[in-house]
């Protein structure tokens, strides 16, 4: 027996327009994501900086827009300096956050020249555990000011001759977590997030600046971490921080399938808090959120950065995703877009072998995730206005969540072309779902793909790259303004429609 939903789709109810810095990414010094992953000198697909093209080529097709770096927790004992300058005279250094060793061979210039080839926008972490706002205006002038001063030269020096011109910068990363190198109170961060910022915008005005918010929604101090961070920074900067990652690794499918449901709350729970602190402080500005590390992670495999031993870019959180883990990636994806008015960032983490869309070998080939698939073809067809689209449909009981709808769903609207892109999710793992969709008159699909296996379980490998990849849906009908289709249980599923003229 099938479930049954309905939803409307009309291009007179928006949300907001599509940001492209949605659909940005995160390449942090950890495992195997720069190291055999982005960059592989001696690689067959190597250019002659290093870059494995074969990467990049994935990159390009995931339709990746915006990449945060250096990290992550690698970033809170990062000195960017010894990043810099010739390879053979960079220092040998110990990562404490991964337990890695780390040649400096891959650093901010490697880096923005990296993303200048991928096309992507850089997103640059300052280390605010255990540095300050001397360190940091020294990275932003050498990274930023033309030249003529002592840091603009030493980047000239280093073959960097033009500014990189980097706008986004995070002020720390997760320094809410006592995990972090630097661990900081509210109150402490806040101040010295504050007095960041000043600085910086005195350096160079118009930077867009992103204070660390909660590391994820479970923390005890998720909250009240924002509001007296807020308190410090909240007219100096233009974004607050949010990072979760849903562990599908307990076994409770019907939880795991539902983790938009989190995801929505701490988007609307932090939302609020900084729109409570804008009443307070008598603010006319409406801040903005930047959901800058998101994905699925079997956190429950990994034992934990302690008992890691001293490596060179080892194999580390390398997790192989399933069908059902791209299902909740695309449901991750859907919830973004239904919260475009709020959210202006979002970085899913990471870009390669680590937790990543993109798995690579050293000298060996490189392949697509199950998860690749749905934020690739969502980055390609998100585009115009995200419409609001309210599902009617029944509901799942979950153990963590409550209860859920079956299908989780968004739209977007394309004025120029007039094309309407429908994303859907049906959670039910073990029915299919009857979808009834109210069209404006004269669309009609043009497109209809589906992410769904019999195995939910089946996943993509070296030997067996495409054994879970989009594949067109059948049976959908569409007449006198009204479509009809059936979503298979655990399933993704994009339709496009455009005018039938």
């Amino acid at each position: 027996m099938s479930n049954r939903a309905r939803l409307a789709l009309d291009p007179a109810f928006r949300i907001a327009p599509v940001e492209p810095r949605l659909f940005g990414s995160f390449v942090e010094h950890m495992g195997r994501c720069v190291y055999t992953g982005i960059f592989e000198p001696g690689h067959p697909h190597a250019d002659a900086d290093g870059f494995r093209t074969d990467v990049l080529d994935l990159v390009r097709e995931l339709g990746v827009t915006l990449v945060r770096y250096p990290g992550g927790n690698f970033v809170s004992n990062y000195r960017w300096e010894d990043g810099v300058g010739p390879r053979d005279q960079r220092p040998t250094t110990l990562d404490l956050a991964w337990r890695s060793i780390e040649d400096n061979s891959f650093g901010l210039n490697e880096f923005m020249a990296w993303a200048a080839k991928a096309g992507v926008e850089p997103m640059m972490a300052l280390n605010l555990g255990t540095r300050g706002v001397a360190e940091a205006l020294q990275l932003v002038e050498y990274a930023n000011h033309p030249g003529g001063t002592r840091m603009s030269e030493l980047r000239r020096a280093h073959g960097a001759d033009k500014p990189h011109d980097i706008r986004l910068w995070c002020l720390g990363n997760e320094l809410d977590g006592p995990w972090q190198m630097g661990h900081k109170t509210a109150r402490e961060y806040g101040r010295l997030a504050a007095e960041t910022a000043r600085a910086l915008n005195r350096l160079d005005p118009g930077l867009a600046l992103v204070a660390c918010g909660s590391s994820n929604s479970s923390i005890p101090t998720f909250g009240a971490w924002e509001a007296e961070v807020l308190e410090e920074t909240y007219e100096l900067v233009d974004y607050i921080s949010l990072h979760a990652y849903y562990d599908p690794g307990d076994g409770d499918a019907d939880s795991f399938l539902a983790s938009a449901a989190d995801m929505e709350h701490m988007i609307r729970s932090i939302a609020a808090t900084a729109d409570h602190t804008a009443a307070k402080l008598r603010s006319r500005k409406r801040l903005k959120l930047s959901f800058d590390e998101w994905n699925v992670w079997y956190q429950s495999r990994f034992p934990g950065e302690s008992g890691l031993e001293w490596a060179r870019h080892p194999r580390l959180i390398e997790d192989s995703y399933d069908l059902t883990d791209a299902v909740v990636v695309g449901s991750l994806l859907i919830t973004l877009l239904r919260n475009a008015d709020r959210v202006g960032v979002a970085c899913q983490a990471q870009l390669a072998n680590v937790i990543a869309p993109i798995m690579t070998e050293p000298g060996g080939p490189a392949w697509r995730q199950t998860i690749f698939h749905p934020f690739a073809l969502t980055a390609r067809h998100a585009r115009g206005q995200v419409l609001r689209v309210e599902p009617d449909c029944s509901t799942v009981r979950t153990a963590k969540h409550g209860e859920v709808p079956v299908v989780c769903a968004t739209a977007t609207h394309d004025p120029a072309s007039g094309e309407i892109a429908l994303f859907v999710v049906n959670r039910d793992r073990h029915r299919p779902c009857v979808l009834e969709v109210a069209l404006p008159r004269g669309l009609v699909p043009v497109e209809h793909v589906e992410l769904a296996d019999a195995d939910p379980c089946a996943r993509n490998t070296s030997a067996e790259p495409e054994r879970v990849v989009p594949r067109p849906g059948s049976g959908l009908s569409c007449q006198d303004g009204a479509a009809a289709l059936t979503l298979p249980p655990t399933s993704w599923t994009l339709v496009r429609f455009a005018s039938e003229e």
